[in-house]
């Protein structure tokens, strides 16, 4: 066994022995790496500087979002189950109750790639792995209590649901059941949320038949759910039927829109997931519209061009994104003369609108992997928390992050 398969045996044992991480290994292949980067104060500080601008930018232009017309939100990309759901909205200073930034480091600055504002995952490495990691090395970690944070988001929301006149008395934390690392997230959540709850696997939730509210069995009874966090998206639930073809997930997001169940992601946070977002960010900014001064700098500061149509072809090279997609499903990188620089194979998402953005160039790092020495690019993500900027992930990949990219822990000497 090598030296560093040692160092990280003896790191992630104890972590999977406690039963909240347990996926630092994924699909056979290495997940979570066995060392610890060391980065700057300055710098964590650069980039929380940064989500907490574009976090509140993106906050008061989707609450003006959702009092728009339809046709306004479809041409984002909301699909049209979720209308109602996505018109719903809250007494909340914030726009997601847990979302996170991805950032790219370029020579230009910090630059925010995408708002992953309804589902996030990396949870628990952000908020338990970290620390973990950061204590065997001896070194500080630069996410050290920021859990605390999640309980407050949490109990902030269901606040703003029972003062909207939901009930709030049953909370269930749900994801599709079989999937380690999103019920690990989901089960983590509620730890740390603050409000209770229990976790019921997604396959186990059905419509009453007398009141066609949201409910699981538990001995034999169903149970009405009046709070949902779900580690599911909201795309996804626009489009979930059950096997006799009924539309469940569309008539789940009508009971949110009915206030008949209150969901953890809020509406605002889907509307925000959308990536279309971006591109209307910066045509209002490219026609000086909308935007304060102030919140016009932060787009020139930290935004990169993003288009509904392709404008970089012939200029310089450019990206290729669905507008819901996740993990890099469906991106395409290409060169200034349209030439495929790299492709991601899955075809999930290949379906769905596009937005067409700046190649923004990550950084590249030389780390030790079980299969020995690896040359990735570094995507650095930062979690958006109840309106306040939070714990820092990393991830280390090729050129495109896609779902099986490195996971790689970092601390203040």
């Amino acid at each position: 066994m090598s030296k560093y398969n040692q160092t990280r045996e003896q790191m992630y044992t104890p972590i999977r022995e406690q039963g909240i991480f347990n996926w630092d290994l994924t699909q056979g292949q290495e997940y979570a790496l066995g060392q610890c980067v060391a980065i700057t104060e300055s710098f964590v500080d650069e980039i929380r500087v940064a989500t907490q601008r574009i976090g509140d930018l993106y906050g008061r232009l989707t609450r003006f979002l959702q009092q728009g017309f339809d046709p306004l939100l479809s041409e984002l990309g909301i699909p049209r189950e979720a209308l109602p759901f996505c018109h719903t909205t809250l007494p909340l200073s914030f726009v997601t109750t847990i979302g996170r930034f991805d950032f790219a480091c370029t020579p230009q600055g910090i630059k925010m790639m995408e708002f992953n504002s309804d589902t996030p995952t990396s949870v628990v490495e952000a908020y338990y792995v970290n620390e973990q990691v950061c204590r065997f090395f001896g070194m500080e970690n630069p996410n050290h209590g920021m859990e605390a944070h999640i309980k407050k988001a949490f109990q902030q929301t269901v606040t703003a649901y029972q003062e909207s006149g939901y009930d709030i008395d049953t909370k269930v934390f749900t994801s599709i059941g079989g999937h380690a690392e999103d019920e690990g997230t989901a089960k983590f959540l509620m730890r740390h949320g603050g409000i209770g709850g229990r976790f019921i696997p997604l396959s186990q939730l059905g419509i009453s038949l007398d009141d066609h509210t949201l409910c699981y069995m538990d001995e034999g009874n169903w149970i009405p759910v009046d709070v949902l966090y779900r580690l599911h998206a909201g795309e996804f639930f626009a489009k979930d039927q059950t096997e006799q073809g009924y539309p469940i997930g569309e008539h789940i997001l009508q009971l949110v829109a009915g206030k008949r169940l209150a969901m953890i992601n809020p509406p605002s946070a889907f509307v925000a997931q959308t990536k279309a977002i971006q591109a209307l960010i910066w045509s209002l900014h490219e026609q000086n519209q909308f935007f304060t001064p102030e919140e016009h700098e932060v787009i020139e500061t930290y935004f990169l061009p993003t288009y509904l149509d392709n404008e970089f072809s012939g200029e310089r090279p450019y990206v290729k994104k669905p507008i819901l997609g996740r993990e890099g499903g469906a991106v395409t990188l290409y060169s200034a003369e349209d030439k495929i620089i790299a492709k991601d194979g899955e075809g999930e998402y290949k379906d769905q609108m596009m937005v067409y953005q700046e190649l923004a160039e990550l950084p590249t790092m030389d780390v030790e992997t079980l299969k020995g020495p690896y040359r990735g690019k570094l995507l650095w993500g930062c979690f958006y928390v109840g309106g306040q900027a939070s714990a820092l992930v990393t991830r280390l990949d090729r050129e495109i992050t896609g779902n099986l990219a490195y996971y790689l822990p970092f601390g203040y000497k």
